[in-house]
């Protein structure tokens, strides 16, 4: 298991959940070396782009994107599936959501705004 690390942004949207609903997703989300080294599609996933690996967790709905850091998982963003399922739609683009997502400079926007983000 690693370190789960949250950064200012990605603390702030998982906080706006009512507390069960925190905990739960919080007791979902454990991440081991062999689940990155074996990703099933459907709870994990991978996107890559100028060669920096992100990591997708699905739960419920709920899409956690991670960046493993040494011997840490660093949580960049904790968004509701509603948020690419709005996306997707408007963009009318035939792909997975993880393949849609990797192509998407919007998304990695996002991303890069929970890189910069302080950890906490």
């Amino acid at each position: 298991m690693f370190q789960i690390v949250f950064n200012e942004i990605s603390a702030n949207e998982i906080s706006q959940l009512d507390t069960l609903e925190q905990l739960d997703l919080l007791d979902q989300f454990k991440v081991s070396e062999e689940d990155l080294e074996n990703l099933d599609g459907e709870r994990f996933g991978k996107l890559e782009r100028e060669g920096k690996r992100l990591y997708r967790f699905r739960a419920d709905d709920w899409r956690i994107y991670f960046e493993v850091d040494e011997s840490k998982v660093v949580v960049h963003r904790v968004l509701h599936k509603g948020t690419f399922s709005d996306f997707l739609f408007r963009s009318k683009i035939p792909l997975a959501e993880d393949e849609e997502l990797a192509e998407s400079k919007t998304f990695w926007k996002l991303i890069d705004e929970g890189r910069a983000a302080k950890r906490v």
